[in-house]
């Protein structure tokens, strides 16, 4: 894989504009996981007149924007161990009930990062194989969730791209993700590959085609 060398030259959107770029895609009504790291900043970006049902897998239903300081507490977290509020009409349940949720198949959509996407919708992220492996409930979410999309950066630290033609890292899913939002673009996993929904301004095709492995579609 060739190394692509664009230490000074960043652009695309932030990660606070992809999960509003998501929060928007999300529909009303819908029962959605949001996955621990870029993903958890997805629940302060929901339309006031739209209802998202936020699930977390340590016992959440209706769980709301990260506390504030001053709404701190430490036995209200989600999965991630982030201090969370709850909104009106939302509940806790036991672990082993919240993945009954997941496993029953009641969960509309799951929001995870990842460290590889291939185009046929493999998803690897839990482990690059050092450190500590952690599964977490990944493997439950792409099995049970009726959606899957996946928020990451286009590029790992190493400015290499992160979808690719085939997952090299042990996956988390095999053909499981529905949907994928880059810094650089939005796609839409299909058949014959990533179908390009729609591509920062900052950025034009030729340049997105460099930096992704896997094929795009226009």
């Amino acid at each position: 894989m060739t190394n692509h060398n664009i230490q000074s030259l960043k652009p695309g959107w932030n990660r606070n504009e992809i999960a509003s770029k998501i929060a928007n895609d999300l529909p009303h009504g819908s029962y959605v996981n949001l996955g621990i790291g870029m993903p958890e900043l997805i629940s302060q970006y929901v339309d006031k007149g739209k209802e998202i049902i936020y699930h977390s897998e340590n016992g959440l239903l209706g769980m709301g924007p990260p506390a504030k300081e001053y709404e701190i507490d430490y036995e209200l977290i989600n999965a991630g161990k982030k201090p969370v509020t709850i909104l009106p009409g939302g509940s806790f349940c036991h672990h082993a009930d919240s993945f009954s949720m997941i496993r029953g198949g009641h969960i509309d959509y799951c929001v995870l990062g990842a460290m590889e996407v291939s185009e046929k919708g493999d998803l690897a992220n839990w482990t690059t194989g050092a450190g500590i492996p952690a599964v977490g409930g990944a493997m439950d979410l792409v099995a049970g969730a009726k959606n899957v999309f996946v928020m990451t950066q286009h590029l790992t630290k190493e400015n290499l791209p992160k979808l690719v033609k085939t997952c090299s890292l042990p996956l988390t899913g095999k053909s499981v993700v529905t949907r994928i939002y880059t810094n650089y673009a939005i796609f839409d996993v299909c058949d014959n590959g990533l179908k390009l929904i729609k591509m920062n301004t900052q950025i034009n095709f030729e340049f997105l085609e460099k930096h992704t492995d896997a094929k795009i579609i226009k």
